[in-house]
C-alpha cells in the first residue's frame, strides 16, 4: 500500500513480539477522560494546558513516560509470527450513547463486541476520533483517525486505530453522525445496534507496537494495532466531526526510544 496519498478523515517496548500490555494503574483513562484531573487546570490541545504541559497538569499520570503514543510508523519490520486480529464484533451489539466530552466525539458501547489478544478477551468500550490523525505512517498524516478502545478484566488496553481518507461517503458514518451535532458536554442516548465490522477496511493487515493512551493519564503498556488500509468518508462527513471537535485534537508524535515496530502482510 502506498502512503503518498492525501490522507483524510477521537482515545492508547516491544523487546520480543508480545501482544499484551502492562496493568493499568490509573482509574481514569480515555474511557473517562472528561472525569480525570488532579489539578484546577484541565488539559487541552493548545496553549498552557496543551500536550507540552500534560505531565505538569496531570501529576499522577504517565504523560512524561518513555514509551508514549502516538508515533510515526516508520522503520518497521515484517513479523510472520503475528496473527490476524481476532475480531468478535456482532450485528446486535448496541451503542449506548454518544458524548461530546470537549476533547472528541465518543460513542460508548454496551457489552458484546470484543477482540482476543494472546488468549485474553478485550471488550470494546468506546470509539472516538482525532482530527487530523495522531499516528503518521511513513511521515504521512491522515485527516482523521478513529480509535477503537478495548479493555480486559485486568484493566489492560488494546486500541485499534483506523485511518480514513477523503472519498466515497460512508454509510456507517452516516448512521453515527445521525445523532450529531452535540454541544460540548452534551450526551445523547442511542441504544441501537451497530455492526462495527461495517466500519472497518476489508484488509486487516496492521502495524503493531506497544505504547500508551494518547490523552491523560497517558497510561503505558497499551497494545496498538494500526490498520494499514484506510476507510473512506466524504468531505461533508469529515467536516461535521471537525466542527464539533477541538481544532487539531491530536497529540504530536512521541520518541520511539528503542521500541520495535512490526507489520503484517506485504
Amino acid at each position: 500500500m502506498k502512503y503518498t496519498m492525501y490522507a483524510f478523515i477521537g482515545l492508547l517496548v516491544l523487546g520480543a513480539c508480545k501482544e499484551n500490555g502492562t496493568k493499568n494503574t490509573h482509574s481514569g483513562a480515555e474511557t473517562k477522560e472528561a472525569e480525570h484531573g488532579s489539578s484546577s487546570k484541565h488539559w487541552s490541545y493548545a496553549g498552557e494546558t496543551g500536550p507540552e504541559h500534560w505531565a505538569e497538569i496531570e501529576a499522577e499520570s504517565d504523560c512524561n513516560g518513555r514509551f508514549q503514543s502516538p508515533i510515526n510508523i516508520v522503520k518497521y519490520e515484517e513479523n510472520n509470527s503475528l496473527k490476524p486480529i481476532a475480531l468478535h464484533y456482532a450485528e446486535s451489539t448496541k451503542i449506548h450513547d454518544v458524548t461530546n466530552n470537549g476533547h472528541s466525539i465518543q460513542y460508548n458501547f454496551e457489552s458484546g463486541d470484543n477482540i482476543m489478544v494472546n488468549g485474553l478477551r478485550y471488550d470494546l468500550k468506546q470509539v472516538h476520533f482525532h482530527e487530523p490523525s495522531e499516528h503518521t505512517i511513513d511521515g504521512v498524516r491522515y485527516p482523521l483517525e478513529m480509535h477503537l478502545v478495548h479493555i480486559n478484566d485486568s484493566g489492560q488496553y488494546t486500541v485499534i486505530a483506523v485511518m480514513a481518507k477523503e472519498g466515497v461517503s460512508s454509510i456507517p458514518f452516516d448512521f453515527l453522525e445521525s445523532f450529531l451535532p452535540l454541544k460540548t458536554g452534551g450526551k445523547k442516548e442511542v441504544n441501537l445496534p451497530f455492526n462495527m465490522n461495517d466500519n472497518l477496511p476489508k484488509n486487516k493487515d496492521y502495524f503493531f507496537y506497544t505504547g500508551s493512551l494518547t490523552t491523560p493519564p497517558c497510561t503505558e503498556g497499551v497494545n496498538w494495532y494500526i490498520l494499514k488500509e484506510p476507510i473512506t468518508v466524504s468531505l461533508e462527513q469529515v467536516n461535521l466531526l471537525k466542527k464539533l471537535m477541538p481544532i487539531n485534537n491530536y497529540r504530536n508524535e512521541q520518541p520511539h526510544n528503542g521500541r520495535q515496530l512490526y507489520v503484517t502482510g506485504n
